[in-house]
């Protein structure tokens, strides 16, 4: 797929997953616009270091701006007179559990951000969008795997609950525009560059260094883990045929759930360490279970995972090893 003709605007583009797709994106040939507010949630100077990787790799081929999506005059003078052929929404603020403490804020970020970028959008004369979702819309559907289908009516935080009111808006939004809209159901990404707070992330700089982790639950709860380079070829086949279908939710997933037991043994034999467990109970807002099933979106996107947990693991663990981030954290502590 070539993209030399595009013209695209990324938000969140200083994120893990934003990185990566400005990152292919361009090595496509696209030209991309990057917004990004540096949410301090985590440690922004990784936020700027993306940022400044796509610099260097592409130039003025990249053009970065810090401002808030909520702010609807900054945001229209971002894409005012650029010619954008699409977006790719990807800002949100992230985490199921710190929604709880402050649901308001999550609302603000994620619907009425994702409705100011889709106005935007329209403004601009762009020709499509592309939104992250999230496989927390599903909840403890008891129903696996999880089907675009399903029903996503009863969210469990309002993390989940802001997801699929996006997921809404962009269905009106189509509706009344024409504008193709996709949203796209992400299921628990990871690999170089994810948000040091995830499991995965946290669990193996922690292993690595001896140090004690929370195992929530009795372990027997699991996710259905999605490796970033097969995040980015689905986010990618559904900015290429959004238009075929006007609006569309696609599931996005591995297709192979771990336990969290499972989880901690695979970091465990990629560490070459054994864990330091601490048993907790579990925490208000998980879900019991994530699982896509990916028959629309194979169908449709001809969308195939193709990295293994264990595989992703190892890759994520040796750049973090080679990003110097295992002995920073050692040394801090």
């Amino acid at each position: 797929m070539q993209m030399d003709n595009e013209r695209i605007l990324i938000t969140g583009s200083a994120g893990f997953i934003g990185s990566h797709v400005a990152d292919r994106v361009m090595g496509l040939g696209a030209r991309v616009i990057g917004v990004d507010n540096f949410d301090p949630y985590y440690d922004v100077d990784r936020k700027r270091a993306n940022h400044a990787g796509l610099q260097r790799a592409y130039g003025d081929r990249f053009v970065s701006h810090e401002m808030d999506i909520t702010d609807e005059a900054a945001l229209a003078g971002v894409v005012d007179g650029q010619g954008l052929t699409g977006v790719i929404h990807l800002a949100a603020k992230a985490g199921v559990r710190p929604s709880i403490a402050d649901p308001g804020g999550y609302a603000l970020a994620n619907v009425v951000g994702t409705q100011r970028v889709l106005s935007a959008a329209s403004a601009c004369g762009c020709g499509r969008v592309v939104c992250a979702s999230s496989s927390s819309v599903y909840g403890n559907n008891e129903k696996t795997p999880f089907a675009e289908i399903d029903s996503v009516e009863h969210p469990i935080s309002p993390y989940a609950a802001t997801k699929r009111s996006c997921e809404l808006i962009g269905e009106t939004h189509h509706h009344l525009t024409g504008m193709p809209v996709a949203m796209l159901r992400f299921f628990t990404v990871f690999g170089p560059r994810q948000r040091p707070d995830l499991a995965i992330s946290l669990f193996l700089g922690k292993v690595a260094r001896g140090e004690t982790i929370n195992k929530f639950g009795d372990g027997t709860t699991s996710r259905d883990y999605t490796y970033i380079d097969d995040i980015v070829t689905g986010v990618l086949r559904a900015y290429e045929r959004i238009p075929a279908h006007g609006y569309r939710i696609w599931n996005l997933g591995g297709d192979h759930p771990i336990t969290l037991n499972g989880l901690i043994e695979a970091i465990e034999g990629v560490v070459g360490k054994d864990a330091v467990i601490n048993e907790m109970g579990m925490q208000a807002g998980d879900v019991d279970r994530t699982w896509a099933d990916l028959s629309r979106s194979g169908e449709e996107l001809g969308y195939a995972p193709t990295t293994s947990i264990e595989d992703g693991i190892a890759r994520q663990y040796a750049w973090m090893r080679s990003s110097g981030l295992i002995e920073q954290r050692a040394t801090e502590s």
